[in-house]
């Protein structure tokens, strides 16, 4: 099979996954010439698809596996990004349903929301910073599409980081007065603690993990742009989303968001 052949396969084969909520086996095990490179091109045709699919349009990125310990969880040795779209983000008092999920987890995650480009490759996180309009606190919905939530770290970039949905506060905040590696949070599930962590918990520090990106970006001609949402990596373990779950996450200085599942 010839890669641009390949590349429209996997691509299809996992918005398919998604879209009738079953599981695959990984790629790389029938693949051995899928390595990272030839991933991320799985992912941009990805959201091509559900771009032309869904009526959508991108809102932004996502960062995942940016701890070390979520790496050596997973068995992968860096982080990864993946495309935010205007139809994944749900509405804080929403009542999410579990059904279009195939084994969905939640993971507490601070929002970026940005008002000028940024591109790379020699961004640092001074330019991150500076290139930031407000933060807010968010949640994102993973759910791999491989079977037993297991892969390599070429096939998750394929299933463009397991992306699903996200949600963020409606209400936004400025960062004066903000450190953001010391800015502790609680993620709750149910009204139990379920960890607590700060804000150097992703990559010591979260604008350090946003800049890694843009100037991974830049090796295929992309950029933040303004107005895009960056979700920054999460802050703690996953936790499994069952019907009836209810979880909330509260940051110092920034406020707290609620979500809550059913069947």
């Amino acid at each position: 099979m010839v890669i641009t052949e390949l590349v429209d396969y996997i691509a299809y084969e996992l918005f398919q996954a998604e879209a009738e909520g079953k599981e695959v086996d990984k790629f790389t095990e029938l693949y051995p010439e899928l390595d990272l490179g030839l991933a991320y091109e799985i992912q941009k045709r990805l959201v091509e698809l559900k771009v032309e699919k869904h009526q959508t349009r991108r809102s932004g990125y996502k960062l995942g596996l940016t701890s070390k310990a979520k790496q050596e969880m997973m068995g992968v040795h860096e982080p990864t990004y993946g495309v935010l779209l205007e139809d994944m983000q749900l509405m804080e008092g929403q009542e999410v349903s579990i059904a279009p999920f195939i084994h969905a987890k939640i993971e507490p995650e601070i929002a970026f929301i940005f008002n000028k480009e940024v591109s790379g490759p020699s961004i640092n996180t001074a330019d991150i910073l500076d290139a930031t309009a407000y933060i807010a606190p968010a949640m994102e919905v993973i759910d791999s599409r491989y079977r037993n939530f297991n892969f390599t770290l070429a096939d998750v970039v394929a299933d463009n980081s397991s992306s699903s949905r996200y949600i963020m506060s409606e209400k936004l905040y400025r960062l004066e007065d903000i450190d953001l590696r010391l800015m502790g949070m609680v993620f709750k599930k149910n009204s139990q603690i379920e960890s607590t962590s700060t804000g150097a918990a992703v990559m010591g520090h979260p604008a350090r993990a946003i800049a890694w990106m843009a100037n991974e970006l830049s090796r295929s001609g992309q950029s933040i742009k303004p107005g895009d949402v960056v979700l920054s990596g999460a802050l703690a373990g996953a936790v499994e989303i069952h019907a009836g779950d209810h979880f909330s996450v509260q940051f110092d200085g920034i406020g707290s968001l609620d979500i809550s599942f059913k069947e």
